[in-house]
């Protein structure tokens, strides 16, 4: 434990609903969730209008929709977000070497390690300015927890949402523990809140009089003395930069239950390509194979197998995984499928029959593009083959997808059916725009990028609208400072170029830009 609260936790606030709100300026203000659409779709996240509804993270999308039948429902765009989450990122890197980051929106920082904090005023003095800068550079809002403790920094941001700074002073932290409920600490979920319900403990100051023996007996030795340390406000975890992947793995949920065994051992195939590219990027390579089947039951199989070698080889990969599905029974229908990788390695040694057989297939398809040249004549025979153009018809124009019309400019897909496409035409800097219907063949909608969520003059801009907006708290959790230096410019410059930042636009009528697939 420190003696100054140079540990910082940063939460981005409702990130993935955010970032949709700050691109459309016609959701600004109005309930958002993002997620899967079909009927077993999960919400990822909720705008802060959306939960005054009762939607919630990992909430089932029908459910969802049962709560706030006005909302908003767009499919996630995973390559914005992180192009805004690095940008993040980089702001944090320049306060320390040691960010630790647990997610695109949320990141511990040893803020002592980086020269910029030794006390209680220079620590919320670089929280303040960090989420200056955030605002500066993406538009978005961050909550920032400061203290002496990782587990205590994340509490302290999750009490100073949405758009808040909180500071737990060392020495206080029992006290702000107690009254809070058991689920506050890490590692209490339902199961484990329940069993301590059970046993007549509900509140934070409940474990830590219960003592360390009596939850070693009730949740075992490790889980039991963990528990107790923290119920004591103790936690001497470093912030750690790297941290080493332990799996990288990747799973589909059907709409409908696969019962075709061709169809599964396709969709296998897919995940295990998916699973490599993965594996790839991260740059690692596993020598363990698992196979997740959940059938029509929600019964859910694991089947692994470990090769000689690690290997990313996705020819390998998907032989593996398809032995594994040859030894499940899918007769009944499956509902989600997933492949994953473990053992993971930072080098490849490949089955040396694998790497053959690949040989022998790179010199097969080599022969076979070669024999059309040999037999044709002039130039009709020679010339290379052109990638296939997609059929406009096929396109799949999911819910909050950027799109360009050639007449009509960028724009926003609000939904799609019946041979029909609606797009909200708007830009992240304009005013709320116009909606048009077009047949999903028509040849001048085409999908597109992301705009940039600042302008090119840089601007300050925000879309958002937390009713907290700008609160800074004390470490007793009462009312300090009223907005801080939130809304200013920051005295250090951005980290670089901001790509993205949105500019406040006045809303639409209710259900102006609600989206129904």
């Amino acid at each position: 434990m420190r003696a100054a609260p140079t540990i910082l936790h940063l939460d981005m606030d409702a990130f993935f609903a955010a970032a949709e709100q700050a691109s459309k300026p016609s959701l600004r203000g109005k309930p958002v969730i993002v997620g899967g659409l079909g009927p077993r779709g999960v919400v990822a996240t909720a705008s802060y209008e959306a939960r005054r509804f009762g939607a919630r993270s990992a909430m089932p999308m029908a459910q969802a929709r049962r709560l706030c039948p006005n909302g908003a429902y767009l499919v996630p765009r995973f390559t914005f977000y992180r192009s805004i989450s690095e940008q993040v990122m980089e702001l944090l890197g320049r306060l320390s070497p040691l960010v630790e980051p647990l997610s695109l929106d949320e990141a511990f920082v040893d803020l002592e390690a980086g020269g910029v904090a030794w006390d209680a005023q220079s620590a919320r003095e670089a929280g303040q300015r960090l989420r200056a800068d955030i605002r500066a550079v993406t538009g978005l809002t961050g909550s920032v927890g400061l203290a002496g403790s990782k587990m205590l920094a994340k509490i302290a941001s999750e009490e100073a949402k949405p758009d808040g700074l909180m500071l737990i002073e060392p020495g206080t932290e029992r006290e702000l523990l107690a009254p809070m409920p058991v689920r506050t600490l890490p590692g209490v979920g339902p199961a484990t809140g329940e069993h301590l319900r059970r046993a007549g403990m509900t509140t934070v100051a409940d474990l830590a009089e219960a003592g360390e023996d009596e939850l070693v007996r009730l949740l075992g030795k490790a889980h039991g003395a963990s528990l107790h340390r923290m119920a004591l406000g103790l936690d001497d975890r470093p912030v750690v930069a790297e941290r080493d992947t332990k799996s990288v793995s990747v799973e589909d949920t059907f709409d409908v239950d696969l019962h075709d065994r061709v169809r599964v051992m396709t969709e296998v195939g897919r995940l295990a390509d998916r699973c490599v590219q993965r594996l790839r990027a991260s740059g690692h390579s596993g020598r363990t194979i698992v196979l997740k089947v959940r059938r029509y039951d929600f019964s859910t199989l694991t089947r692994s197998e470990t090769l000689r070698g690690p290997t990313d080889d996705p020819a390998v990969v998907r032989e593996a995984a398809g032995r594994l599905l040859d030894s499940v029974d899918t007769t009944g229908g499956v509902r989600l499928l997933g492949v994953g990788v473990s053992g993971l390695a930072d080098f490849t040694q490949e089955d040396l029959f694998a790497q053959a057989a690949g040989e022998r297939s790179a010199g097969d398809q080599t022969a076979a593009e070669q024999a059309p040249v040999e037999a044709g004549t002039g130039a009709e025979a020679a010339a290379p083959e052109q990638p296939e153009a997609v059929d406009p018809a096929e396109r799949r124009w999911l819910a909050g997808h950027d799109v360009h019309h050639r007449a009509f400019g960028p724009g926003w897909v609000q939904g799609s059916g019946v041979g029909r496409v609606t797009v909200r035409f708007e830009t992240p800097t304009s005013a709320v725009g116009r909606v048009r219907t077009f047949r999903v063949d028509d040849p001048d909608l085409e999908p597109s990028e992301p705009l940039p969520l600042v302008d090119v003059a840089g601007e300050a801009a925000t879309g958002q609208t937390g009713e907290g907006a700008g609160r800074e708290q004390t470490g007793d959790g009462g009312p300090g400072e009223q907005g801080g230096a939130e809304g200013q410019a920051s005295s250090s410059s951005p980290a670089s170029r901001p790509k993205s930042r949105s500019r406040s636009a006045p809303g639409s009528g209710s259900g102006a830009a609600m989206s129904r697939p």
